[in-house]
């Protein structure tokens, strides 16, 4: 069997990744062994989940893959009898749209075949929760099975299961407010796992309520009552006969990446290389390639730009021709110069020419589907790749290689890419596509000589 439950929300900011969090360590702290994932492109909820349980957490996205993908993650993840948790994104019913719940978290749910427990944080309301509650149970076909009530003490608790309980969900308790354990937020989104002080005890703290607040036998019978997956999907296999080394930017500056986009180049045949470019001199020895993902260096400008070695490093590996992938943060890396929160231009790596900034508000915000308009490292040409963007940031020249289009039918020009080149906003998710990192672990692989013949 594949035990599962998914944790969804009645809309944003109602508590999902606190609850979440706390489920997690809670359940951990009895035993059980658990598997987490998130709905959805996010980032940095994720790493409250591994914070809690110190193995990865994984994104379920039903954009970038298809129903059989999604199922064949969770089974595979869920095989060693694991318990799954997922959280779900922003309300119950939010997807792609504003129409539909594509790619929702109520979408998630129904296609896996997994009990959904709301989070509710009641914030005034008494008997309406319960008729905005039946609208939830009713408003379209479902597994939404329970509700977990937010931000109320256990002495108002009662007062509010009975509430709950009239619009025919079961009650699973409740979670205090907990001032000690919460996490502040900035431009995209909660503040990252790793710069909050004292996480683990707050993680603790959180756990602690959970065991005294929540019903956790019910949550875990509610799991059980899942039924099992099949994995359908195609087996990933090398493309070159030796392990290439892949340098990954992994620090404060540089966090964000699927889980499954690293596991995805390992299958392949790459050995993974963390570096710094916050603090390391240079690359590590005898790299292949190089990613750059997302994060924060707008934040990190000044620390980033003090690290001139580092910069220098990754300017003549680029300049000699290693293969690269850099999105978004990585993308503003590799830029002359990037102004973060100050306002002050400070020199990055030289790649590619002009200063980014980063601005006030979110720029080209959302799910996108790009269309190669030449061929280049990752794609042919003609060939549609789903993505994400997501950023406060500008860029001089954000590309032309590729023709992004949302689904509301915006569209504009993105990435720069080449023989040896990807750079752009655009995060890329490669289990959905394989190809696109096989091509770049190929590339990784031609200069060594390390293709299978």
């Amino acid at each position: 069997m594949h035990d599962r439950i998914l944790i969804a929300g009645t809309q944003s900011g109602c508590g999902k990744t606190t609850v979440t969090s706390a489920v997690l360590r809670a359940l951990q702290r009895r035993g059980v062994p658990l598997r987490a994932f998130k709905c959805g492109p996010d980032y940095i909820d994720p790493m409250y989940h591994t914070a809690a349980l110190g193995i990865p957490s994984r994104n379920l996205d039903l954009f970038f893959e298809d129903e059989a993908g999604v199922c064949g993650q969770l089974a595979r993840a869920l095989d060693t009898g694991a318990v799954g948790v997922i959280e779900g994104a922003m309300g119950f019913y939010d997807g792609i749209s504003g129409t539909t719940d594509t790619a929702s978290a109520a979408h998630l749910a129904r296609v896996t075949g997994t009990p959904a427990v709301l989070v509710v944080r009641p914030d005034g309301q008494s008997l309406s929760l319960a008729a905005m509650l039946t609208g939830f149970r009713t408003f379209a076909p479902n597994t939404a099975a329970g509700v977990i009530v937010n931000g109320v003490s256990p002495e108002r608790y009662p007062f509010y299961r009975e509430i709950v309980e009239k619009s025919g969900l079961k009650a699973y308790g409740c979670l205090p407010m907990l001032p000690e354990a919460a996490v502040s937020s900035r431009h995209l989104g909660l503040v990252t796992a790793q710069e909050v002080a004292g996480l683990q005890a707050r993680l603790d703290r959180l756990a602690g309520a959970a065991e005294e607040g929540l019903d956790l036998d019910g949550l875990l019978s509610l799991a059980h009552s899942a039924g099992g997956l099949a994995d359908q999907t195609a087996q990933i296999s090398p493309v070159c006969r030796q392990a290439v080394r892949i340098a990954v930017a992994q620090d404060a500056a540089f966090c964000f990446y699927y889980a499954d986009n690293l596991e995805v180049l390992r299958a392949l045949g790459a050995e993974l290389l963390p570096f710094s470019p916050i603090a390391d001199a240079g690359l590590p020895e005898q790299t292949d390639g190089l990613y750059l993902g997302g994060g924060y260096p707008e934040l990190h400008a000044a620390r980033l730009a003090g690290n001139a070695s580092m910069r220098d490093a990754v300017r003549r590996a680029v300049g000699r021709g290693m293969p690269v992938v850099a999105e978004c943060g990585g993308f503003l890396y590799l830029h002359e110069g990037l102004a973060g929160e100050d306002g002050v231009p400070y020199p990055m790596a030289g790649v590619l020419p002009g200063t980014a900034r980063l601005t006030g508000r979110l720029q080209n915000f959302g799910y996108v589907t790009l269309t190669a308009r030449r061929t280049s490292m990752i794609a042919e040409k003609g060939i549609c790749i789903r993505a994400h963007e997501f950023h406060y940031a500008c860029a001089p020249d954000g590309g032309s290689a590729f023709r992004a289009v949302k689904k509301n039918g915006k569209m504009w020009d993105c990435v720069h890419a080449g023989e040896r080149l990807y750079a752009g906003f655009p995060h890329l998710y490669f289990r959905a596509q394989p190809e696109l990192a096989a091509r770049f672990v190929r590339k990784c692989a031609e200069s060594r000589g390390l293709l299978w013949n």
